[in-house]
């Protein structure tokens, strides 16, 4: 659980970087990134609801 949280505050940082690039200078390449940061983050998220809905069954 704690490597997929980590992987998710690695995600978000990434995908806020070049959110940021893109709002503030228009960075298109930066757009690219933030969007395939946040179809990742939305798997690892996924992930999380498992793990974490499997551990509260123990």
């Amino acid at each position: 659980m704690n490597e997929i949280v980590a992987k998710i505050k690695e995600l978000y940082d990434s995908m806020m970087t070049d959110a940021d690039l893109q709002i503030e200078k228009g960075n298109k390449a930066a757009g690219t990134r933030a969007r395939k940061a946040s179809l990742e983050l939305e798997k690892a998220l996924k992930e999380f609801r498992k793990v974490s809905l499997d551990e509260s069954k123990k």
